[in-house]
């Protein structure tokens, strides 16, 4: 780990914060602990990360599968590690979640509609744009308030495997 973690309890101003964190995510984890180096970055990543996985229009298998694919392409073996648990207990089948293994292919046992997310987070996680084609598909499958969430969970769980890689956060 490259920036030293605050040890929960150790700073009395961020017992609030701390606390919060806490109940929506169970425990301080060590990425929310390097977090704590900077409140206002900690506070808003819990208000983001708390939306996308508490408020959002996908089924909760299709958003962890994105979530893993993101993991998966960013090299987030924590990520990783974290949200297949996530996924299956969400209804992703182990064979959906084994489906995204493989960062230059997308393997089967994924449904349609899990599979065409998984293309839509490949492209946005590594070309970062989106062919019209690929678009056309997803708003002709899902409501605009699903585009927008799954684009939301792709962008933002593409900012935490960053973090915890650049960081190099680890179990």
């Amino acid at each position: 780990m490259r920036i030293s973690p605050v040890e929960p309890g150790s700073r009395p101003e961020l017992a609030t914060l701390e606390a919060e964190i806490a109940r929506q995510r169970g425990r301080v984890s060590p990425l929310y602990q390097v977090l704590l180096n900077s409140p206002p970055m900690a506070h808003g990543w819990e208000q983001l990360l708390t939306a996308v996985r508490r408020h959002n229009s996908l089924p909760e298998a299709a958003r962890e599968l994105v979530i893993l694919r993101v993991a998966v392409l960013n090299r987030a073996r924590y990520e990783y590690d974290a949200h297949v648990p996530i996924a299956l207990q969400a209804g992703a089948s182990q064979a959906a979640v084994d489906a995204l293994s493989d960062p230059a292919a997308i393997g089967p046992g994924l449904s349609a509609d899990e599979a065409l997310l998984i293309e839509l987070t490949d492209a946005m996680t590594n070309s970062i744009e989106v062919p019209a084609a690929l678009y056309q598909q997803v708003s002709a499958r899902f409501t605009p308030q699903q585009v927008v969430d799954a684009m939301v969970t792709i962008g933002a769980y593409n900012m935490v495997s960053r973090f915890l890689v650049a960081l190099e956060i680890g179990h």
